[in-house]
C-alpha cells in the first residue's frame, strides 16, 4: 500500500469516528477551499462499485443513518 493510500485511509477512519463538529467543519472548509474542477479517472473496480451502489438504491437496499450509527456503535465496542 502506498503512503498516499495509507494517509487517505487513516484520515477517513478518523473522520468517521470523530464527533467533533468544529473539526469536521474545519476539514470541510479546507476541502472546499482546495476544490478544483479537475476530473479523476476511475478504474474498473471503482466503476463497478458505483454501479452496484446505484443498483442497491434502485432495489431499495438502504439503511437509515440512525441504523448505521447503531451498527457502528456495536462494531466499535
Amino acid at each position: 500500500m502506498t503512503t498516499l493510500v495509507k494517509i487517505k485511509n487513516r484520515l477517513i477512519d478518523r473522520i468517521l469516528i470523530t464527533k467533533d463538529e468544529k473539526l469536521l467543519n474545519a476539514i470541510d472548509t479546507i476541502f472546499n477551499s482546495t476544490q478544483s474542477d479537475e476530473k479523476y479517472p476511475l478504474d474498473s473496480h471503482q466503476i463497478e462499485m458505483l454501479l452496484m451502489s446505484e443498483q442497491d438504491i434502485l432495489d431499495g437496499n438502504l439503511i437509515s443513518a440512525e441504523e448505521l450509527e447503531k451498527s457502528d456503535e456495536k462494531w466499535m465496542k
